[in-house]
């Protein structure tokens, strides 16, 4: 009788099981999404595909990216202590020398899933970063490619063609931030480092696509935040110099029109522009990325005195400190509208990306006149063997503009040349050699010496990436 019991209790136990296996969602089988391998190189925007839906599914990615830095900064700054050509008394100043040795290893993290035909979720993670070295969010959205949760087939037409993405994501201004490197999310950069003046922020949102007969279009809305609240926003203190404060953050507005191509089986053309403006800025699309640059630490300084007041050195273990070294942001204060244009030219092996950006902004609202900050920037790569596993590439890039309408126009100048091996599609290897130049910036900044006046910095980068 008591093995009966037994067989009885395991045959129930089996059958349960099978059922809860039966009904457990799946892996892998996700509609509409661009791939985390070397397939994900030139995709732009989103994608339509004719993946099945077979009930829920889970998504599951990781990235990793780690390099070796051999970095050296230069600045026409005489070192030592010394009286400056304004009077002032300088003790030990000097730019931090940098050893030849590996970055922080960065991470990223992806879950997702799809959770019914033609809707799916996303969620990013930063386990490791140069600017949030923790755990960190960089954000999640929902994409709807159907509408058939409302009634079958419903808007399928245009559906056919449209996608809508909601959340606090990455908001999609220009082609360039596709061919960027996010963290440790680095397969689709040829290069290591993205652009000078890097594009890129995460805010509460939706976009609207719409992707026909090479037609591209994308509307798009977010709230102007980077961190989201409730809080009362209160205006600043009127004085003279900013009679006319804010009183309140606007929506950004963001929109994309253009042309992508595969007009025979070597050539493949795109051509978008793209425009992002805010009216009362709170984040700022130049400054807002939480992951931070892959140029450790070149033109810092080492701690010295200006005047007899300490000037701390701005190198220090704390890498969220001074995350962006080697960028520029042209940090408008209140308002910006930019545009961006972006060529895309594949021809065979050889690729061409282009960007061109001519961005406007004000630092107070109503009393100062609008500056302007301008970036081009051009890569020639071509990719070779079986499956393009290696390649060679060059890119330059300029900035140039005011920082304020207080100051002089200023530029700042990169080359960078590049050697990759997809060693499998989702590992890669990289070799680049970079030279970057500043120009017509001040000696003085404030209380302090500017440690890009006659600013450069050379030298060569490896980086090893793994996506999947």
């Amino acid at each position: 009788m008591k093995t009966l019991i037994k067989l009885s209790v395991l045959i129930a136990a089996l059958s349960f099981t099978g059922t809860t296996q039966a009904q457990a969602p799946t892996f892998g089988q996700m509609q509409n999404m661009i791939p985390r391998d070397q397939r994900a190189i030139n995709q732009f925007d989103v994608r339509k595909d004719t993946v099945e839906f077979k009930g829920i599914s889970i998504d599951l990615g990781g990235a990793f990216a780690l390099q070796f830095q051999a970095m050296n900064s230069f600045n026409d700054q005489p070192n030592g202590t010394y009286t400056a050509s304004n009077g002032a008394t300088i003790t030990n100043y000097r730019l931090n020398n940098l050893e030849n040795q590996f970055n922080l290893p960065t991470a990223n993290m992806t879950i997702g899933a799809q959770l019914y035909d033609g809707v799916r979720v996303n969620l990013d993670l930063y386990l490791a970063a140069r600017h949030h070295n923790e755990t960190w969010v960089k954000g999640g959205y929902l994409q709807i490619d159907k509408l058939d949760f409302i009634k079958k087939d419903f808007l399928a037409g245009f559906m056919k063609y449209a996608t809508i993405k909601i959340g606090q994501m990455e908001n999609n201004y220009g082609d360039a931030h596709f061919r960027r490197s996010d963290n440790g999310s680095a397969l689709v950069n040829p290069f290591i480092e993205s652009n000078i003046m890097d594009s890129f922020t995460t805010e509460m949102g939706a976009e609207v696509y719409y992707n026909r007969n090479g037609f591209v279009s994308m509307f798009g809305m977010t709230n102007g935040k980077l961190n989201q609240n409730v809080t009362e926003f209160v205006p600043g203190t009127t004085t003279v110099a900013t009679p006319d404060q804010n009183t309140t953050i606007s929506p950004t507005i963001l929109a994309k029109l253009g042309f992508d191509k595969q007009i025979n089986t070597d050539l493949r053309v795109r051509l978008t522009g793209s425009l992002s403006h805010n009216s009362n800025m709170s984040g700022n699309p130049w400054g807002s990325e939480r992951a931070g640059s892959r140029y450790y630490y070149v033109m810092s300084h080492a701690a010295y005195t200006y005047n007899a007041t300490p000037v701390s050195n701005n190198a220090t273990t704390d890498l969220a400190a001074n995350a962006t070294t080697g960028r520029f942001s042209p940090g408008f204060g209140n308002w910006f509208t930019t545009v961006m244009f972006n060529p895309f030219v594949k021809f065979k092996g050889f690729e061409f990306f282009g960007t061109i950006e001519l961005a406007q902004g004000g630092d107070k609202k109503g009393v100062d006149e609008a500056r302007k900050v301008n970036q081009y920037a051009g890569d020639v790569v071509y990719r070779f063997g079986t499956n393009e596993k290696f390649y060679v590439g060059a890119r330059y890039n300029v900035v140039s503009g005011k920082l304020s309408n207080a100051t002089d126009k200023v530029s700042v100048n990169r080359f960078e040349s590049t050697v990759g091996w997809f060693m499998t599609k989702n590992i890669l290897a990289k070799l680049a050699y970079t030279s970057q130049s500043y120009n017509d910036y001040s000696q003085f900044s404030g209380n302090s010496l500017n440690d890009l006046y006659g600013g450069k910095f050379n030298g060569l980068m490896f980086e090893a990436v793994i996506t999947f």
